[in-house]
């Protein structure tokens, strides 16, 4: 399996690119950030903008592949999201992965005066967002008209660098949201959240069970399928075997990806020793 991390856009930015080229010199396949405004426990503390955050760590790494985990319709209209898409794929050689999908019901949702939406109400605009954003990173000029959203001749050139367009993970976990993973992803995203190891492991064959259907249903193969580890299963970043542990269990399950918050000593969740991000890299990526 690949294997990533996640940096949350909060630190200073000497600070956020020192860590960065780290992850990247440890061997880590992947670095992801959250799309956010502001975020759960983090809402009255510095947090900075995804695109151009990610934008500076592709100009200061240059082999480790960058991604959103997740951007939403909750504030990203795909217009201006598909533009600075393309071009954060430019300014990382072709080295983006942009996570898509529904949004949830926290300050984002809110923030531009909008009502919260039911979770139907989201995955019905997500259908229309996806349409949107697929169309105007794979055409040089796309017009569309649907519920949610009108572009009206939008320019997107000079296009991706990755053809025929920079790959799209989309996180679902019901069948509606799979059946667009199916359609428009070239990744799957799902977490895992807290419950006894048998909750878990329920939780996930059903939602891997569900995308083979979806794939089956639309004829498209996805075959990446990450894994965005949460401190579940006994925590598994408590410890080199602890992690080894849930490495061996995903892999069992068919995933392909993991992706480990980063360690953060301040934090009371992600207050793991940082030394074991480390010992992962040594054990499974020398």
């Amino acid at each position: 399996m690949r294997l990533g991390l996640l940096l949350i856009p909060t630190d200073p930015w000497h600070r956020a690119v020192a860590r960065a080229r780290e992850i990247e010199d440890m061997g880590f396949d992947h670095l992801w950030t959250y799309d956010h405004l502001s975020w759960r426990r983090f809402r009255d503390q510095p947090w900075f903008g995804a695109t151009t955050w990610l934008a500076g760590i592709a100009a200061s790494t240059s082999r480790i592949r960058l991604g959103t985990m997740v951007t939403s319709p909750n504030f990203r209209d795909p217009v201006v999201l598909a533009k600075e898409a393309m071009t954060l794929d430019h300014i990382s050689a072709g080295r983006l992965t942009l996570g898509v999908g529904a949004g949830g019901i926290g300050f984002d949702a809110t923030v531009l005066g909008q009502p919260v939406l039911s979770p139907a109400q989201r995955v019905d605009r997500l259908t229309d967002f996806l349409q949107v954003l697929d169309g105007l990173l794979t055409q040089p000029t796309f017009s569309a008209q649907n519920a949610h959203y009108s572009v009206v001749e939008a320019r997107m050139l000079p296009g991706c660098v990755q053809q025929p367009r920079l790959p799209l993970a989309i996180a679902a976990g019901g069948p509606r949201t799979m059946r667009l993973a199916a359609t428009y992803g070239d990744a799957w995203v799902t977490d895992a959240h807290q419950g006894s190891p048998g909750e878990l492991e329920a939780a996930m064959t059903a939602q891997l069970r569900m995308l083979d259907r979806a794939c089956d249903l639309t004829g498209r193969q996805v075959d990446t399928r990450i894994m965005l580890v949460a401190n579940s299963f006994g925590r598994p970043l408590a410890d080199l075997d602890d992690f080894t542990r849930f490495y061996d269990w995903c892999e069992a399950l068919g995933f392909t990806d993991l992706v480990l918050h980063d360690p953060r000593p301040d934090d009371p969740i992600w207050d793991d020793d940082p030394r074991v991000v480390e010992q992962i890299a040594a054990r499974y990526l020398a």
